[in-house]
């Protein structure tokens, strides 16, 4: 029994590796290829690196949601964005102060809330006609939601194309086109084996130790997923590098709400329990502290004191989902 306990924690950690390396490989071989087609790297930024990054949550999501873990599904995409700005800009924060762009306070910014609210919205719309019936998010409202993500994709490509001419480029020789192609073979190799035994050792850890999937999603992969992100902004706050974190980390939400639920919903109907409004209204919470922090202190920075709140926020929240179970 003990073995078989090691093998599903190995099969966790083996499958987290290979999404977070996958996603690299996707992203690289992408990259270059945009690049060879004369596509600005502004544009290649904001599209092809952005969607890359939540390529693991999305594989993630699908795998869980067509084999019937829907809490696992929801649970990895709003742990991960509870994550990404209560942990992530949090612990950025406390090595360092980080600046804001004002396009992001008045644009990503309030986008992102808006996500959040949507979400909210379109899962609980169900209980207006049956009070008893659980919340989720249906085929049709994962359409709505893509349909929003395709508005902020056009936001993203505008916003590219005036910054375009701004930009200097640079000439460097492109790699071989068959090794670009190797590279996104292998990236979506590794993403979906990887999401493949992310989520099946997710499920046998929460059946394993009593646990729900929404808890595991939460917590253990939702972290999983964040770790690069995590790790990045660490060593760029280190570096004083930290012009584009906040940015970073809004975006990523707001392509996880609008594209991985969006895409999960209208493959497979997501539902969840009334509990997990609590999740919901977190992020909601979370994106509300961001902007609060900015207004209560005047400027375009989040400071180490507003990140010690956050990751106080954070650790408050993972003790509550706990004890929820």
């Amino acid at each position: 029994m003990r073995y078989f306990y090691r093998m599903i924690f190995l099969l966790l950690l083996l499958g987290f590796v290979l999404l977070i390396k996958g996603a690299d490989w996707l992203v690289d071989g992408a990259t270059a290829i945009a690049s060879r087609l004369g596509i600005s790297d502004l544009v290649i930024g904001l599209t092809i690196v952005s969607m890359g990054t939540s390529m693991p949550e999305l594989i993630i999501s699908i795998i869980a949601s067509a084999e019937g873990s829907s809490g696992l599904a929801t649970g990895n995409i709003f742990g991960s964005n509870i994550a990404n700005v209560l942990l992530i800009l949090g612990a950025t924060a406390v090595i360092c102060d980080l600046p804001v762009h004002r396009n992001t306070i008045l644009s990503e910014l309030p986008f992102s809330l808006a996500a959040a609210l949507l979400i909210g919205f379109l899962a609980n719309s169900a209980l207006w006609y049956e009070p008893a019936h659980d919340v989720g998010i249906s085929r049709g409202d994962g359409l709505i939601i893509l349909f929003f993500f395709f508005l902020f994709l056009t936001y993203i490509l505008i916003i590219a194309k005036e910054s375009q001419k701004t930009q200097d480029s640079t000439n460097t020789p492109p790699a071989p086109l068959h090794k670009n192609l190797l590279l996104i073979a292998a990236g979506a190799a590794g993403l979906f084996l990887g999401g493949k035994w992310v989520v099946d050792g997710a499920v046998h850890i929460a059946g394993l130790f009593g646990l729900s999937e929404t808890l595991i999603g939460l917590t253990v992969v939702a972290l999983g997923t964040s770790l690069p992100e995590l790790v990045t902004s660490i060593l760029a706050a280190l570096k004083k590098n930290t012009d584009i974190a906040v940015g970073n980390a809004i975006g990523s939400n707001i392509f996880n709400l609008l594209w991985i639920l969006g895409i999960s919903a209208v493959i497979r109907p997501l539902p969840f329990n009334v509990a997990s409004n609590v999740d919901i209204l977190a992020v909601i919470a979370s994106s509300c502290l961001v902007i609060l922090s900015l207004i209560i202190g005047r400027r375009l920075l989040i400071r180490r004191g507003e990140g010690i709140v956050f990751l106080t926020a954070y650790a408050a929240y993972l003790i509550f989902a706990v004890l929820r179970g």
